[in-house]
């Protein structure tokens, strides 16, 4: 690709003089458009794309007369794939009309194609994204493969941005709005049924042969087919937003959408603008409301940071960049997981559902079976939302064998512990589990704070030892982090990444320390919501500004989640292994409270029913008492342990819970526990819920300023203490 970007300018010429869209024509004059771009695995838009389109909606205009259909499809494994994020990186304002030229002649080629006056058909034989689910929808009739590996959806909103190539503009005419907006502001990736149910699909095909048929059959039944909205009767499908019956039902949608957004994200609010103006024009005036927005949005510094962070950074881990080198790749054959409680279930599910054989062990051949029980549940919430079949269903619990003996290892090659977090504990289960698997199998704990290098003290072979620290819930949570201890060998680091990679979660990997890089950059947000609390800070103030400022959950509420208890064992174990090294622990206010809360109040978290937060006792109690039943924070809270005069401003509660984490961030790069910005920023974002918009903890100081990041900090370390001296860089 050209690099003109650099001087400012965007790659906008063509690079590749073969044509990316195949025109042919057969004996029923049907023309089919193959989007093939050479040299690339998936199709995407791009001055390739632009130049192939272009060329075939001309030709497709000058033949019109000749031909009776069209069947837009590909070559690839994928439709299309969006738009390349490359160019969409690169935008500024300075290059931005530029950029806008480009969008409009996009969208003028789509415009042309669903105006031709003769069907036009979208057969989607992979997953169809972004731009690609914009160019079916410019089609007047979808088919689609029926299979559930395909994606089909707008995930635009989930970088920052919006679908720009019309998406909100058809999506909106075909459904009405109430219909539309969730398919716009939600970012799902539904599969072909979900989509055929949600009417972005219009019909299901088994194989590509069936497919064609299918689109061919219909273009011979609707030999003058339109769009809706190009069609002089046309209305819009449910209330105007000019009526009053639609005055009354959207006024209600930006204090919807901003109790999902906390106002932190701008491209849903851009949506929704976008959407309820355009409805209220005509398509071409709409399509242009658009554009407007969409050039805002991706000039914007949160589209840079997410699709730095969330594109580019995270795809560059998948391909292996933290990975050693010089090692073939390997796969998992036989995986043991020992506990079968949230964690070790939620592990041996993922890995099940990847095709890998798990072990599941637990202390009684009852509670392994527990532990199954779990997954079977979890599987059957798939099943009753159309996502996993029967025959998928039986054969993923096939795989899974509970077991009480460590015995049943035999053929293991990866043992993954985890168990309660006490290193005598884990000391003792994984040198029980080294004597029974295969000789070179490597072993793994799900610690998320016991230094890896004392764990490997139990061991044979500590070479042979890593970390693997899942987040929870593990169906749900893309991160896993590999620990190094010091002597982790690089071969077992690499079938560490390897297997993280079969079972489809995203890799960092991270050097040995107490809480390695998430758990010690995730304790400082914790820490520093309860510091606050003693300061007087009214509880609900600190919960609220967090997740205005883009938390996904309050410092409380994910203390109560992780468990008080838990909290409390981890700084337990702390201060003893400091005491034996000859080392005092670090002074945090937060402490006092987290053992009180345990040891004299007895409230330990979320599992036993108090903690920060007050709980039902039971769904069934929820239920009878209504919304009063649901978790509301515990009222003797402040009575309980304010000591100041809570006279801390918002903006202080907010940055605090920014900075704090950075800061921390900052320390590890310099210490060494993380190598990179890029394992620093996904890490941040996808393991610990630092609010994606910033990009992750390293990106939100850049964004900042580094100079005034640090002015900022050393002002909040004036007032609230030391620790938010950020180290020099």
């Amino acid at each position: 690709m050209s690099h003109d970007h650099e001087k400012g300018r965007l790659p906008m010429s063509p690079t590749n003089p073969v044509s990316a869209v195949r025109y042919d024509r057969d004996a029923e004059n049907v023309v089919t458009l193959t989007l093939d771009q050479p040299g690339q695995e998936a199709n995407m838009v791009n001055a390739d794309y632009l130049a192939g389109m272009g060329a075939a909606v001309e030709r497709l205009e000058r033949e019109r007369d000749d031909i009776t259909g069209v069947i837009v499809t590909s070559a690839k494994r994928t439709f299309f794939a969006g738009a390349d994020l490359n160019i969409l990186r690169d935008v500024t304002r300075e290059s931005v009309g530029e950029f806008g030229g480009l969008l409009a002649e996009l969208k003028g080629q789509l415009r042309r194609l669903e105006r031709l006056g003769r069907p036009v058909v979208a057969a989607i034989n992979g997953s169809a994204l972004g731009a690609g689910l914009e160019l079916a929808l410019a089609c007047h009739h979808r088919v689609a493969l029926a299979d559930p590996d395909i994606r089909i959806g707008f995930p635009e909103v989930t970088l920052g941005l919006l679908p720009g190539a019309g998406g909100i503009v058809r999506t909106v005419r075909m459904f009405g709005l109430q219909r539309a907006l969730p398919l716009l502001v939600d970012g799902r990736q539904l599969t072909p049924s979900d989509a055929r149910e949600a009417g972005l699909v219009d019909e299901l095909a088994t194989t590509t042969d069936e497919m064609q048929e299918l689109a061919r059959a219909w273009i011979r039944e609707h030999p003058d087919a339109m769009q809706p909205w190009d069609q002089p009767n046309y209305k819009l499908p449910g209330v105007r937003p000019d009526s009053p019956a639609g005055y009354q039902a959207l006024s209600v949608a930006p204090a919807m959408l901003t109790a999902r957004t906390h106002g932190a994200y701008p491209a849903p609010e851009r949506i929704l603008a976008a959407a309820v103006e355009g409805a209220c024009v005509d398509v071409d005036t709409a399509l242009t409301i658009e554009s407007r927005y969409f050039l805002e949005l991706v000039t914007s510094q949160v589209a840079k940071n997410m699709i730095g962070t969330l594109w580019f950074a995270r795809n560059e881990l998948l391909r292996g960049a933290s990975r050693p080198a010089g090692f073939e790749r390997t796969t998992v054959r036989r995986l043991a997981v020992v506990g079968a409680g949230m964690m070790g279930s939620g592990i041996a599910y993922v890995s099940a559902t990847a095709g890998v054989p798990v072990v599941l062990k637990d202390v009684s051949l009852e509670a392994a079976q527990a532990g199954k029980q779990r997954i079977a549940a979890l599987v059957d919430e798939r099943v009753a939302k159309g996502r996993m079949t029967d025959d998928r269903r039986r054969a993923l619990l096939e795989r899974i064998t509970p077991a009480e003996t460590e015995s049943d290892f035999a053929g293991c090659d990866l043992v993954i512990e985890a168990v309660f977090e006490d290193r005598a504990l884990k000391h003792g289960v994984l040198a029980a589990a080294e004597q029974h698997v295969v000789p070179d199998a490597v072993l793994a704990s799900n610690t998320s704070t016991l230094p890896i290098t004392s764990l490997a003290e139990a061991l044979r072979k500590p070479d042979h030892f890593v970390g693997l620290h899942f987040f929870s819930p593990v169906h749900r949570m893309q991160l896993v982090e590999i620990i190094r201890g010091r002597q982790t060998s690089e071969a077992t680091l690499a079938r560490a990444f390897d297997f993280v990679r079969q079972i489809g979660k995203v890799p960092i990997v991270v050097n040995d320390s107490r809480g390695f890089f998430t758990s010690r950059v995730f304790g400082t947000y914790v820490l520093e919501g309860i510091a606050m609390l003693v300061e007087g800070v009214p509880p609900a103030m600190i919960e609220n500004v967090a997740r205005k400022a883009g938390f996904p959950v309050g410092p409380l509420a994910v203390a109560d989640e992780v468990s008080l208890s838990l909290l409390a064992q981890v700084r337990s174990q702390e201060v003893a292994d400091l005491a034996a090294e000859g080392q005092k622990p670090s002074e945090h206010p937060a402490y006092a409270v987290i053992e009180r809360m345990v040891g004299e109040l007895g409230r330990k978290g979320k599992a036993a029913g108090a903690g920060f937060y007050d709980y039902p006792a039971s769904a069934g109690e929820e239920a009878r008492a209504g919304a009063s039943a649901k978790k509301r924070l515990w009222p003797e809270l402040s009575r309980h342990f304010a000591t100041g005069a809570g006279d801390v401003p918002e903006s202080d509660v907010r940055d605090r819970l920014l900075f704090m984490p950075a800061v921390e961030t900052l320390r590890c790069l310099e210490e060494g526990v993380v190598a990179s910005a890029r394992d620093a920023n996904v890490g941040s974002v996808l393991g610990i819920g630092y609010p994606a918009w910033t990009g992750g903890t390293v990106q939100f100081t850049q964004a900042y300023g580094w100079d005034a990041f640090a002015a900022r900090a050393r002002e909040l370390a004036s007032r609230y203490g030391e620790r938010f001296l950020s180290p020099a860089r």
